[in-house]
């Protein structure tokens, strides 16, 4: 650890506080004193990151409260807004998280914008800790010519808006359309591509919007191009992803064989994930299918491929301007080996025609208030194992902490970790002593504001009007859109 990272703790207090044994966390609970105040803590956001962060911290501290801030009127973040509507199983986790939110100890308080209802200092001086997991909500420019030709969304906006982020529903896509490229090769950009090709009516017993529906209904895309700046090695998307494409209905992949040439020999060393990964792309690459996969793709109207070893270099637009109709590609090569290879043009180019342009290249954290430091180049707020780089009692969790990496399970981890640093700190006296008013000084500030906070038990509400107005079609739910609209529902 660099020392300039812990200079607000006395040394003393700094060997009090080092990481307890392995396996030691659960004992946390008999630790805490029953005489002590309780601890009033404060989390931003409500997606993975912030709800994994509060059960910890419930589980692990008898008598801890947490409140949990988040911007939109519904909680669940990216589990709500990220997961693709045919993949019903990862959202189960919303599950665990309203087990949390209806603890006695946990209160949730939507439609609160922190940085702009109310600043992170008026909440430090609220709470004994704050902890910042609100994710990444921006997206990686591809800052090429051309990008904002109509025609050119980013995958992130694409995903809200079948997903029904109320900041997205107005997207409207034009998806009439021959030919679709998606601009990196990540578990994103393969739901997007899947989306976009599945048969709608495979779709129709999902949870994505009836407005995202219809569009797809009246889709001409045909043909959808992955395309990645380096090679087979390096895709970032995981071999379940990969399978589902392959099986995906009605569609056949388009891969080039060339592309894998030499590659049995040097995937012998690689991990086994990234082995099985290569295998499988590689057999659907060389091998022949057999009958029946074979006479599957021959009935197939759609496809899908990737393309390796391509960079974006200018949106093309249309003769008259008006939109995107292709997109030039710069050729690259490789330099380096295995997942640290580094993509380098070659000099030469080529034009793929197009008329949709979705760029997953990855999500990218804001700042959040000018009190908070922040890494503009990594996205991400400078901490030590959760702990906010020289402000004592603030801590993040989630991809705001360590960058848009990973899947669920991934951030759980993390924000187990960032809890469990923040009890330590609690236990060594390295917090704030005595009260703290807590949601009851904020909620003072937010009504002086005209900002009326909408209450976990108001979600539950919105959510059985989900449920039924989706219960007609045989919908696990049809997702409110209209933020408006939720409030008059709520009586406001």
């Amino acid at each position: 650890m660099a020392p300039r990272c812990w200079r607000w703790w006395p040394w003393s207090a700094w060997r009090r506080a080092r990481p307890p044994p392995a396996g030691s966390t659960p004992s946390f609970r008999q630790q805490f004193s029953t005489q002590e105040q309780p601890p009033q803590i404060c989390v931003v956001g409500s997606g993975p990151a912030g709800f994994y962060t509060a059960q910890h911290l419930l589980k692990h501290h008898p008598r801890a409260h947490v409140d949990i801030y988040e911007k939109q009127l519904v909680p669940f973040g990216l589990v709500r807004f990220g997961v693709a509507p045919d993949h019903p199983e990862v959202k189960n986790v919303i599950n665990t998280f309203t087990q949390t939110a209806r603890s006695g100890r946990c209160a949730f308080h939507g439609n609160v914008v922190v940085g702009r209802d109310v600043a992170v200092p008026e909440l430090q001086a609220a709470y004994h800790a704050v902890v910042l997991s609100y994710g990444a909500e921006d997206h990686q420019a591809l800052e090429i010519p051309g990008e904002e030709l109509p025609g050119v969304f980013s995958a992130r906006a694409f995903v809200g808006w079948y997903n029904g982020l109320p900041e997205n529903r107005e997207l409207a896509p034009d998806l009439s359309c021959d030919t679709a490229v998606i601009l990196g090769q990540g578990n994103v950009a393969l739901d997007v591509a899947r989306i976009l090709l599945t048969p709608p009516e495979y779709l129709e017993k999902t949870d994505i919007t009836e407005a995202a529906l219809g569009v797809l209904r009246q889709s001409r895309v045909k043909t959808v191009w992955i395309v990645g700046r380096r090679g087979p090695l390096q895709v970032a998307f995981t071999i379940k992803e990969l399978r589902e494409m392959i099986q995906l209905p009605g569609t056949r992949p388009i891969l080039d064989p060339t592309d894998f040439l030499g590659l049995q020999d040097r995937i012998k060393e690689v991990p086994r994930p990234r082995k099985r990964l290569t295998e499988l792309l590689l057999r659907t690459a060389t091998e022949r299918p057999g009958a029946e996969e074979a006479a599957r793709q021959a009935s197939a109207s759609r496809t899908w491929g990737l393309r390796f070893f391509r960079s974006p270099q200018q949106v093309l637009p249309s003769p008259d301007g008006r939109r995107a109709a292709g997109i030039r590609l710069a050729v690259t090569r490789l330099e380096g080996v295995g997942e640290a290879a580094r993509a380098v043009p070659t000099g030469d180019s080529e034009d793929l025609p197009c008329g949709l342009v979705l760029s997953s290249v990855g999500y990218k954290s804001r700042p959040i208030d000018p009190s908070v430091p922040f890494d503009s180049k990594r996205g991400v707020i400078p901490n030590m194992e959760g702990r906010v780089i020289d402000v004592p009692g603030l801590y993040c969790s989630g991809w705001v902490k360590r960058g848009p990496t990973g899947v669920i399970a991934t951030t759980m981890t993390d924000s187990f970790l960032t809890g469990q640093m923040l009890l330590q700190d609690l236990k060594a006296g390295l917090l704030p002593l005595g009260p703290r008013p807590g949601y009851a000084a904020i909620e003072a500030l937010l009504s002086s504001r005209g900002v009326r906070p909408v209450s976990f038990s108001d979600w539950e509400k919105l959510d059985a009007e989900e449920v039924s107005r989706g219960k007609g079609a045989g919908k696990p739910r049809e997702k409110l859109l209209d933020p408006q609209e939720m409030l008059r529902l709520l009586g406001r």
